[in-house]
């Protein structure tokens, strides 16, 4: 036996496990397991929890707050400023950079990434190339999935389409897409799944990420969906745009995304900060409604989006920090609602991105996390050290936590 884990606890109210590990599969989980192992690590009864999954984040343009900020922190001046950047971008600027990141989100305790890499026809393919290159570098410490996204849309930048198919040629793992910002919202929807279905791969899209509730796509998108037959494969990123709908009218568009089964990706340290910058009192907050989604049958999950840049001045890679912040400002700090947090950045991002073998249970990949903490259900509000990150049955990190208190 390569690893044995002893005395973890897995749920709360649940007697505290050894979990065996061979191989990079979970072999034996049992009260007590006395065989032999290369390497013990003593649980002494802290959570044990499948390896976090970042599920919306974009690698490429992180880090790049200082170079051009955005003074009014709208989402318009947020794209322009980036825009106006990104032809100024290196394979060497975006790979010190994206490199930063993953080293600062990797000793959080994430073991697979979703990012969005973009191209266009100003910057062509660099940072796409460079974030492909990395996947394969990190592959022993992450799985990465890569997003083939056309930030500046299809239509609005000719050529763009050209490149979405030379993308998926190049290895995009899922084609992304962003109607919002681009005309027509649903021609780009069409054109999308053109393309996934021609490659065999899933969908993922920033979705009506707008103030207000006008001008929104999630229902053709919804319906396109499910006469494609892609229900669980299509994923959407911000959807903020349904917070300003009435109750009844949310009702019925959630209860069709149950339908779809199109997992959300939630961000709300974005979202929060360039949402309703025109409202001058009683300030929305401009976050999707996870509550209701959640309730609704819709898999919800929660995301980091950017670190530093135009869009999110802020972050260190901690998603545990970006699942707190969305606590408090989606009303989910209650005794009913504080379980269903943890599971919003591992099992359903794991299944919105279609992991396989993923949890802790007998047979699956050994991909968890050790935390500093006795109480599942206190996995987030502690923000605990991540004490062991494991990764295909190899610790990939150890962090050893020693404070003196000096009275």
């Amino acid at each position: 036996m390569d690893l044995l884990i002893k005395q973890a606890r897995i749920a709360d109210g649940e007697s505290l496990k050894d979990i065996a590990i061979n191989e990079g599969k979970i072999v034996q989980i049992a009260e007590h397991i006395e065989e032999p192992a290369t390497r013990v690590i003593e649980a002494d009864g802290r959570v044990l929890i499948p390896g976090f999954v970042e599920s919306h984040i974009h690698l490429d343009k992180a880090l790049i707050a200082d170079r051009k900020p955005n003074k009014s922190g709208t989402l318009q001046e947020a794209i322009k400023v980036t825009a106006e950047l990104k032809p100024t971008f290196t394979s060497e600027d975006v790979y010190d950079r994206a490199k930063r990141v993953l080293d600062m989100i990797i000793p959080n305790g994430v073991t697979a990434i979703r990012t969005h890499s973009e191209f266009d026809p100003a910057q062509g393919f660099t940072g796409f190339e460079v974030i492909l290159k990395l996947k394969e570098e990190y592959k022993d410490l992450v799985d990465i999935q890569v997003v083939a996204f056309p930030q500046e849309g299809i239509f609005k930048a000719p050529g763009t389409e050209e490149m979405m198919y030379q993308a998926m040629e190049m290895g995009a793992d899922v084609v992304g897409g962003i109607p919002y910002n681009d005309a027509p919202a649903n021609e780009h929807i069409d054109l999308v799944f053109e393309i996934a279905k021609k490659y065999g791969k899933d969908v993922d899209l920033h979705q009506d990420f707008a103030n207000e509730a006008d001008n929104m796509s999630i229902e053709y998108l919804c319906k396109k969906t499910i006469a494609e037959g892609y229900q669980g494969r299509v994923s959407v990123g911000h959807l903020t745009a349904l917070h300003a709908l009435p109750s009844e009218e949310l009702a019925r568009i959630v209860e069709l995304m149950a339908e779809a089964d199109i997992s959300v990706m939630a961000l709300p340290a974005t979202d929060l900060h360039l949402g309703a910058r025109s409202d001058e009192y009683n300030v929305r907050r401009a976050v999707t409604p996870i509550r209701k989604l959640r309730d609704g049958g819709v898999n919800m999950c929660i995301a980091t989006n950017n670190i530093r840049n135009a869009f999110t001045p802020y972050g260190n890679g901690d998603i545990l920090q970006t699942a707190m912040l969305a606590i408090p400002v989606a009303h989910l700090g209650g005794a009913d609602d504080l379980g269903t947090v943890l599971p919003m950045i591992t099992t359903n991002p794991a299944r919105a991105i279609g992991l396989k073998n993923y949890g802790i249970a007998e047979g699956n990949q050994a991909d968890v996390v050790l935390l500093d903490t006795k109480v599942v259900e206190q996995a987030i509000i502690d923000i605990p050290t991540r004490l062991f990150v494991i990764k295909n049955g190899r610790v990939t990190v150890e962090t050893t936590k020693e404070v003196t208190i000096h009275r």
